[in-house]
């Protein structure tokens, strides 16, 4: 998602003849695998993936590079504001800025309670002197992007905590088709990831860029996250967990971010 703010990709899809009927299969299954484990349909997916209990807003901005302490100083009166005000029903999971990466980026994950605490929480916040702060931090923005997301049922996100060190979000843009067996192998090889290091939060999106996958942790520094990967490849099913799900994905991105002074994760 963080690369999509720099640059855009236009897709076209030709179509000929009538309007045709995508079946549900072609949708959610891409392998003889994944459609082995049973036919569902679509309005059963987020239940099958998901946790279903949070709604978890990535909001990212792209600010100007002469105005980062300023962006700084009105983000944080905004999303420490709301972070505060218990009326409003919403949590923020955090606050980071891209150390590595797309420089002068800032992502913020918001948690509601579910789509219905999403509708009612924006609109609070539409009402009230949080959406004056919002504006004011406007100026300082570039360019803006959001999407809405949901944990995936085996990777609850992390609570709050102070550990220190980076982050690194990792972001995948999944062929249409594939969430599911992406799902299945990634959750049967992650215990390898387990053993060296808790992982913060897995997320795929509902809305906005759809088809995309991200997933963070956290580290002491870089050299330790070095060690920590070159650990897991030495577990048996790591090694064909990322060749699985890396022939499912478009594209890839890590970012490397580090945490706001008032985020809860840091």
């Amino acid at each position: 998602m963080l690369s999509s703010i720099a640059k855009s990709s236009v897709h076209k899809v030709a179509l000929s003849g009538a309007r045709r009927t995508i079946s549900v299969q072609s949708l959610l299954h891409g392998s003889p695998e994944a459609k082995k484990a049973g036919d569902i349909e679509v309005q059963q997916h987020s239940r099958i993936v998901a946790r279903g209990k949070y709604v978890h807003g990535f909001e990212v901005h792209r600010v100007k590079p002469g105005a980062i302490d300023e962006y700084k100083a009105a983000a944080e009166k905004y999303y420490a504001g709301i972070k505060d005000a218990p009326e409003l029903h919403v949590k923020l999971t955090g606050s980071w800025e891209t150390l590595v990466g797309q420089q002068d980026t800032f992502v913020h994950i918001l948690e509601y309670e579910n789509y219905a605490g999403y509708d009612k929480t924006t609109e609070l916040i539409r009402t009230s002197d949080h959406a004056k702060a919002y504006k004011a931090l406007l100026p300082y923005v570039t360019s803006r992007s959001s999407e809405l997301t949901q944990e995936f049922a085996f990777f609850p996100t992390a609570p709050p905590h102070a550990q220190g060190g980076v982050f690194e979000l990792r972001s995948y843009q999944l062929k249409p088709g594939t969430l599911l067996e992406w799902e299945n192998t990634w959750r049967k090889g992650i215990e390898a990831r387990r053993k060296f290091t808790a992982p913060i939060g897995a997320w795929f999106s509902q809305v906005g860029r759809l088809h995309q996958v991200h997933h963070m942790w956290q580290y002491p520094n870089l050299e330790v996250r070095k060690e920590t990967r070159e650990k897991a490849w030495q577990i048996d099913g790591w090694a064909e967990t990322v060749s699985k799900t890396s022939q499912l994905a478009k594209h890839m991105d890590s970012f490397i971010l580090l945490p706001l002074s008032y985020s809860p994760l840091k």
